[in-house]
């Protein structure tokens, strides 16, 4: 396996590879809410279907899917109009460490800035390794809280 990374936007074929590695995320960094696969497939199949949301890149070694990123946008008079969120951003565990979360985060700017967004955001769970490589990259620390709010049936974010 070599550290030669390329990315190409996650097409509906690539649904069940995806969720494989949306299931290892779990494993390694889990979401605040249960993953609930049936859900998530709709969301993706979702986000697939409707570029104006957001993108789904698939990381790849030659052929091989060795992780992801997804990009979901929005707009915030604070920061200017549109704005990118790296909602997700995944590399198999065996592979890091060898400069591939760091050319992610380069192509997740790059690919923010051709879709129009003047700030790329992210968040990540107290306690996540990953944090240190993000402030190398240049994301800042916000003295904020992250608020949510169910609108429609769904899993307590409070357990």
């Amino acid at each position: 396996m070599t550290t030669e990374v390329s990315y190409r936007a996650a097409l509906t074929s690539d649904m069940d590879s995806l969720l494989q590695l949306m299931r290892a995320l779990q494993q390694d960094d889990p979401w605040s809410v249960p993953f609930r696969e049936e859900l998530v497939r709709e969301s993706v199949q979702e986000l697939l279907l409707n570029p104006f949301r957001g993108r789904v890149y698939l990381i790849l070694d030659a052929d091989t899917a060795i992780g992801y990123l997804v990009l979901s946008f929005d707009f915030s008079l604070e920061y200017a109009g549109i704005n990118a969120w790296i909602d997700e951003l995944f590399v198999r565990p065996e592979l890091r460490g060898q400069g591939i979360g760091s050319k992610t985060l380069e192509f997740a700017a790059q690919a923010a800035r051709e879709h129009g967004a003047k700030v790329l955001h992210l968040e990540v769970n107290r306690g996540n390794r990953a944090i240190h490589l993000y402030r190398r990259h240049g994301f800042a620390d916000h003295d904020r809280y992250l608020l949510s709010k169910w609108l429609i049936d769904g899993p307590s974010l409070s357990g």
